[in-house]
């Protein structure tokens, strides 16, 4: 395997978490007789330009098909964040109704609808039909499609091009990040802002985070690395902020590197200065996080039997992608927790792919009262001990293992 960006042989594996299947890959009972596909998720450093990256074992057309489950609005706190975001671009560059808003990955119009809202031309391009039809409804028009330079020349050529220019959670997920954002820079306008949100790597290695792995995630981005990708293409990085969400990410503003519009703030400096200290251009500090994570495995492990053995009941919330990424590892069936409840309907009445758990409703977490509900999305803790907060009633307890075994 050669480095998706700067074409290096790849051989340093930062972590090596086997096999399993894909994380959205929920099934149904039926196929619950059917063999299961499960892939390498193996991932790499390259000892170049130090991105870590995982190879694509499933093509991402396969992944982001037209029975893709995830669904932005079904996470409070992310529409929240959403709606801060909208109004803070609103306020910091001055869009209006003359501006065009594009964003990249828009799946349900989670985002959009609240430029909407300001009477701010917008458009979705999305390649999960499913969602697309849900922002539709909220009279928000998507092309269905994934973007690159091909898509990205159709628009341009039809004088579609973006003020502002969104990615939140997207660039991880392209599997030809060159060419993803080499199409950014075409369909931006002359004075454009393109804003990218993502995981950012350093939390992820500080934090234990390897739960955030899966084959939906091709890259693990640093910022400096997304600075060289972006200037390969003829943009620039003039802004960026660390952000709370995902347990860590970064939000980067880029432009043309002939925009002289825009002035090039400190913390661009000062976040590229931060990463070199902590030693991420050294392959040294991508060592050892192997070991790390398996201590998190056994101690989820161990917890669960312990369980096991004094009779309780163990159940989970959010039928999450990390949440897939951490049972398939651990190797946990459905004889040691037995449901996840999930808010999204479009997962109940599923299996989560490998562990065959089933997914419920809330009402379940009611019915059998559970001693123990692990929460899989951990980042979103303090949305879910609110959602949940009736499970105290039974002395029941949520627990989290990432960055390490919490009870709440």
């Amino acid at each position: 395997m050669k480095c998706r960006f700067c074409k290096t042989e790849l051989e340093n594996i930062f972590i090596d978490l086997v096999n399993s299947p894909a994380s959205n890959s929920f099934l149904t009972p039926v196929q619950l007789n059917e063999p299961e596909l499960y892939f390498p998720l193996r991932v790499y450093t390259c000892p170049k330009c130090f991105l870590v990256q995982v190879d694509e074992y499933k093509k991402s057309d396969a992944i982001f098909d037209n029975e893709y489950v995830y669904f932005s609005s079904y996470s409070t706190s992310w529409l929240k964040h959403a709606k801060d975001y909208t109004d803070l671009m609103v306020s910091r560059f001055g869009y209006n109704e003359n501006s065009m808003v594009i964003e990249v990955a828009s799946n349900d119009g989670y985002l959009l609808q609240y430029f909407k809202e300001k009477n701010i031309p917008v458009l979705g391009i999305e390649p999960t039909a499913d969602t697309a039809a849900v922002a539709s409804e909220k009279g928000i028009e998507s092309v269905v499609a994934f973007l690159g330079t091909k898509l990205a020349n159709e628009l341009a050529s039809k004088n579609i091009k973006a003020d502002l220019l969104i990615g939140n959670n997207v660039l991880a997920h392209v599997p030809d990040i060159v060419d993803f954002v080499g199409s950014l820079k075409i369909i931006l306008k002359e004075t454009g802002v393109i804003t990218m949100e993502f995981p950012h790597l350093m939390q992820l290695i500080d934090h234990n985070q390897f739960d955030t792995i899966y084959h939906e995630h091709f890259s693990y981005l640093s910022f400096t690395t997304v600075r060289d990708i972006f200037a390969s293409q003829g943009l620039e990085m003039f802004d960026v902020e660390e952000l709370t969400t995902h347990g860590g990410s970064l939000r980067i503003y880029a432009k043309h590197q002939d925009d002289t519009t825009k002035p090039v703030s400190e913390n661009v400096t000062a976040l590229l200065e931060k990463e070199l200290v902590k030693g991420m251009r050294t392959l040294h500090y991508y060592n050892n996080f192997q070991q790390r994570v398996l201590n998190i495995k056994m101690d989820f492990i161990e917890f669960l039997i312990e369980q096991k053995r004094s009779g309780k009941r163990v159940a989970a919330y959010g039928a999450a992608a990390k949440g897939n990424t951490m049972l398939n590892f651990c190797g946990i069936k459905n004889d040691l927790i037995d449901f996840v409840v999930d808010a999204n309907p479009h997962k109940q009445n599923k299996f989560l792919p490998g562990s065959h758990i089933p997914v419920t409703s809330i009402e379940s977490m009611r019915e059998f009262k559970p001693a123990y509900v692990i929460v899989f999305p951990w980042n979103l803790i303090d949305e879910i001990l609110d959602y949940l907060s009736f499970v105290k009633d039974w002395g029941g307890k949520l627990v989290t293992f990432i960055p390490a075994i919490k009870e709440y």
